[in-house]
């Protein structure tokens, strides 16, 4: 389902999917909540509202972004009732001006990997290192990572590559996501020799199928700690999702794509 507010005002490269995860067509009539969520949890997050639907009876539509964007288009008044970001600054910032409930939960932290497509000249069993020779030997053509200037990933992906002394004779190669999502897609398609992405995408049965990865260690870039929050407009359903979220059922399944979830 594609609703006109998203086509007519959430500027390029917000929704890389607006799913409208539920029931017969005979519930499709009452409004679902609109849950804007950070791209890293495309897959894990689609598969928590499928389940969300079967046992407590309601739907919800998920549209996935960079964190940074969506935190914008809230503050431009957006129709979100929920927003799950992979930064918690952002949702610190919309606290901070008086547009959401409170200042929500940690949800998770996330991992970034190093990628490569099959057939890449790079290993990434070799981490950065491997990549450091690549770079050197002239064989990197592009490389993907999220954009820095809103997708959290995409600034661990810099601080990785940074610490490590890459940057700057990375960055003619790179090539920018809007979101993590769109970087992994890069990733794996072109002549990409890989990329830094999302662990939780990198999990996914798409990503598995058509590369390998390694873990980027977690002292290389600064905690991805992710944190979610009812907006002022959230209703029930809304409310309901906020608290499925953080039972066994749908933080096995945030486990099970790579994500840190806090003790209870």
């Amino acid at each position: 389902m594609r609703l006109p507010f998203l086509r007519s005002r959430l500027r390029r490269g917000v929704a890389v999917a607006v799913l409208t995860v539920g029931l017969p067509a005979f519930a499709q009539a009452q409004r679902a909540p609109i849950i804007a969520a950070a791209a890293d949890l495309n897959v894990a997050l689609t598969e928590i509202a499928d389940r969300f639907a079967r046992e407590q009876g309601q739907r919800v539509e998920l549209v996935f972004g960079s964190s940074g964007t969506l935190a914008r288009q809230i503050r431009d008044g957006a129709p979100f009732e929920l927003f799950l970001c992979a930064d918690e600054e952002f949702v610190e910032q919309l606290a901070g001006a008086a547009l959401t409930r409170d200042r929500g939960t940690l949800y998770g932290t996330g991992r970034v990997v190093l990628f490569a497509p099959h057939g890449s000249p790079l290993v990434p069993s070799e981490g950065l290192d491997g990549l450091a020779k690549l770079i050197a030997s002239g064989r990197v053509t592009r490389f993907a990572i999220a954009n820095p200037e809103h997708a959290p990933y995409g600034r661990a992906a810099e601080a990785a590559l940074r610490k490590r002394g890459l940057w700057e004779s990375l960055r003619p190669k790179l090539v920018l996501g809007e979101n993590v999502a769109q970087a992994a897609q890069f990733a794996t398609t072109g002549n990409a020799v890989g990329g830094i992405i999302a662990y939780s995408l990198a999990l996914s049965p798409n990503l598995q199928a058509r590369g390998t990865f390694t873990l980027i260690p977690e002292a290389d870039h600064s905690p991805l700690r992710q944190r979610m929050v009812l907006l002022t407009r959230a209703g029930r359903v809304a409310e309901q999702f906020y608290q499925y979220i953080q039972q066994p059922a749908a933080r096995a399944i945030l486990e099970r794509y790579g994500f840190v979830v806090p003790q209870r």
